[in-house]
C-alpha cells in the first residue's frame, strides 16, 4: 500500500468582466496531468458587473468575489490565499482573458513536478519563433522591466518578468509577501529572488492582443510603467536596502568629489577658488548628504535582515495555519 500523499493542483484566474472568456478557459484546464491527482480551479472576481461569476461558476471552477475592484495584485493573492487554504501542493495563476493556452499547464507544471524549480513562469520572449505579435512600444517597455529586474536580483537572465501564466510549489507560495495592489508580476520575482527559490522560464505561444475587451493593466502603458515602477522601487528598497541606497549614496558622494575635484584643479591653476565659492559649497554638501545616506544604507541593512528573520517566522506560521485549514477543507 502506497504511502504517497495526494497531489492536489489549484489553478488561479483573476478575472474582471471576462464573461466572453473565463468558462471557455477554464473549461480547457486539462483534469488529467502526470504527477497530479486532482485538479481545481478558482476563479477572483475582482468586481465583475457582467455575468463572469455565472459563467465561471458554469464551467465547474469555484468563485471568491472582491466585491468591488481592488486590483491584480490584491486578486493575485486572494487566489494564493484561497489555493493554499485548500490544501494545494502546486498552483498556476493564469488570466482569465483567453491569451493564455490552459492546454500548456502541463508544460508549466513540468519543472516543478520533476524537482528541477519551485518557481516556473511562462516566457513570451524566450524563443524567437513563439515571440507574439504586440506593440512594438510594448516588446520595448518588457525589455526595460527585465534588464531592471535582472538588474535587482544579481545576475538574473530573465526575458520576460511581466508574464501572468506562472506555476508556484506550495512551498514557494507560502514564501510570497506581496504589497503591490496594482501588480504583482515583477515583484514576485524580486520577493523570491531574494528568498533562493529556484526560478525556470518556460517558452510557450501565447496571444499577444487581447480577443474581447482591454486589459486592466496594461491598456494605459504609462499608467502601467510608472505604478510598475514604483512597485519595483519599493520592492527593491525593502528587498535590498544596501543596494537601495548604496546606489543614492554614491551618486550624492560622486557629484560632490566631481565639483570637489573641478574646485581644486581650478584652485591649482589660479590660486583662487572664485568666482566657483557656490560650486564648492555644493560639494561640501553633496558630499555631508552622501555620507549620511552611505550610513542609513548601512541601517538600512541591518533592518533588512531582521526582516528576513521575521519572515523565516511568518513562514513558520503560515505554514501551521495554512496545514490547519486544509485539514478543516478535508485535503
Amino acid at each position: 500500500m502506497s504511502d504517497r500523499r495526494e497531489q492536489l493542483l489549484v489553478v488561479v484566474l483573476p478575472a474582471l468582466n471576462e464573461e466572453a472568456t473565463v468558462g471557455q478557459v477554464v473549461a480547457g484546464i486539462p483534469r488529467q496531468i502526470p504527477g497530479i491527482d486532482r485538479v481545481e480551479a478558482i476563479v477572483i472576481d475582482d468586481g465583475s458587473t457582467d455575468g463572469t461569476v455565472d459563467a465561471a461558476r458554469a464551467a465547474g471552477a469555484a468563485v471568491v468575489s472582491h466585491g468591488w475592484r481592488r486590483g491584480v495584485g490584491d486578486a493575485f493573492s486572494t487566489g494564493i490565499e484561497a489555493a493554499l487554504a485548500l490544501g494545494a501542493d502546486y498552483i498556476v495563476n493564469m488570466d482569465s482573458d483567453g491569451q493564455f493556452d490552459p492546454a500548456d499547464i502541463p508544460r508549466l507544471l513540468e519543472p516543478l513536478l520533476e524537482r528541477r524549480a519551485e518557481f516556473a513562469t511562462c516566457t513570451r520572449f524566450g524563443n524567437k519563433d513563439l515571440e507574439p505579435e504586440m506593440p512594438a512600444v510594448k516588446k520595448w517597455g518588457n525589455r526595460m522591466m527585465c534588464r531592471i529586474v535582472n538588474w535587482i536580483i544579481w545576475g538574473g537572465r530573465f526575458t520576460d518578468v511581466s508574464c501572468g501564466f506562472r506555476a508556484y510549489t506550495r512551498e514557494t507560495a507560502l514564501k510570497l509577501n506581496l504589497f503591490g495592489r496594482f501588480t504583482y508580476t515583477q515583484e514576485s520575482f524580486i520577493d523570491l529572488a531574494a528568498k533562493g527559490v529556484r526560478m525556470v522560464e518556460v517558452p510557450l505561444r501565447v496571444r499577444g492582443v487581447r480577443e474581447h475587451g482591454r486589459s486592466r493593466v496594461a491598456s494605459n502603458l504609462w499608467r502601467y510603467g510608472t505604478n510598475a515602477l514604483l512597485i519595483i522601487l519599493r520592492s527593491m528598497r525593502d528587498i535590498r536596502p544596501l543596494k537601495f541606497f548604496g546606489l543614492i549614496a554614491a551618486v550624492l558622494l560622486a557629484l560632490g568629489f566631481l565639483q570637489g575635484l573641478f574646485v581644486f584643479a581650478w584652485w591649482v591653476a589660479t590660486g583662487y577658488t572664485s568666482p566657483f565659492r557656490s560650486v564648492l559649497i555644493g560639494s561640501g554638501t553633496f558630499l555631508t548628504i552622501g555620507f549620511i545616506v552611505a550610513v542609513l544604507a548601512l541601517l538600512a541593512d541591518m533592518i533588512g535582515r531582521l526582516r528576513r528573520c521575521v519572515e523565516r517566522v511568518l513562514l513558520i506560521e503560515k505554514r501551521r495555519e495554512h496545514d490547519d485549514r486544509a485539514k478543516g477543507n478535508g485535503a
